[in-house]
């Protein structure tokens, strides 16, 4: 599992010209699922998102995590955070899921972000055509993988 991770001031997505996601400060999270990846790997990634501390505290570090700022999510997937493009110049996508295996991996992360971290998840749609906007904050962007 990839997911990149950008610190937001906002983030939106759209969908044939409408809005189906959108937040405020937060983290927009594009999110990989590779064909080995398991609960377990969703498990761990969830809760490295829901803990990371990447928002300034009081002194200006970098300590404190999105329930700390009241922060929220959108999550969207993204299958070609597994491209290769190790030989030639078309991108090869054989190391990211089949749509029915990562749709419910990606469903359970979302759900775990909501029920066992209470944070505020906003997403795309699964396998659509869409339109991301963001504000990137720093910029901060961080890859977190199993």
């Amino acid at each position: 599992m990839r997911v990149v991770i950008q610190r937001v001031t906002s983030a939106s997505v759209r969908i044939d010209g409408s809005v189906v996601g959108e937040i405020r400060k937060g983290f927009l999270l594009l999110v990989g699922i590779t064909h080995t990846d398991t609960r377990k790997e969703v498990e761990y990634v969830a809760k490295k998102v829901a803990q990371l501390r990447v928002f300034e505290d009081e002194a200006e570090k970098m300590n404190l995590a999105l329930k700390d700022i009241g922060g929220a999510v959108l999550s969207v997937s993204q299958f070609t955070l597994y491209g290769d493009c190790s030989h030639g110049n078309r991108p090869s996508f054989i190391q990211a899921a089949r749509p029915e295996q990562a749709e419910p991996l990606y469903d359970y992360f979302n759900q775990l972000l909501r029920e066992q971290y209470g944070l505020h998840v906003e997403t795309g749609r699964f396998g659509a055509d869409m339109k991301v906007n963001l504000l990137n904050d720093g910029p901060v962007t961080i890859l977190v993988e199993t």
